[in-house]
């Protein structure tokens, strides 16, 4: 019986460890229609080095995009045209952020950090599935890319590189 609980705590703790070996985000869920607040958890390096950037690709549907400040780092945004025209607060919008970039900064590998941003995700987006957020982790000379995302049927935890993602809920 013994070995069985072991067997089961090395597989809950080999699961832990491939689940936060990646960037993930804080808050897996969030309705159509509303605003999410993005929070990037960043749980080490790239091979030990020291995280000095953070990008994150901000997909279709999510517009709106207002990032966090962090203290000690360059924040910056790449805007551009959406693929269509939506509509915020009675207004029409056309373009926006694409891109959020916090560079400059000094994550030690052994240290955790979280970088954040708000985005209203809209109304058309597909309840039911999930949006993905493609990140590229600086490290000085190494980088990681977290920018894989699942064909259709495909399991997301055989990726390698997995995007952060959200499951999107029907609108409340």
């Amino acid at each position: 019986m013994n070995k069985y609980l072991l067997a089961a705590a090395a597989l809950l703790v080999l699961g832990t460890n491939v689940a936060f070996s990646h960037i993930t985000l804080e808050t897996q869920e969030a309705a159509v229609g509303s605003t999410y607040k993005a929070v990037l958890r960043v749980p080490h390096g790239c091979d030990g080095k020291a995280t000095t950037a953070v990008r994150v690709q901000i997909p279709e549907g999510a517009i709106a995009v207002k990032p966090m400040p962090k203290p000690g780092w360059t924040l910056q945004t790449k805007k551009g045209k959406y693929e269509k025209s939506y509509q915020l607060y009675g207004q029409a919008v056309t373009d926006g952020v694409k891109e959020v970039d916090w560079s400059g900064g000094n994550l030690p590998d052994e240290f955790y950090d979280e970088f954040v941003f708000r985005a209203t995700l809209t109304a058309d987006l597909p309840a039911g599935q999930k949006l993905y957020f493609p990140v590229v982790q600086e490290c000085g000379d190494a980088t990681d890319r977290w920018i894989e995302i699942p064909a259709a049927g495909q399991d997301e935890d055989a990726l390698e590189n997995p995007a952060p993602g959200i499951k999107l809920t029907p609108k409340k």
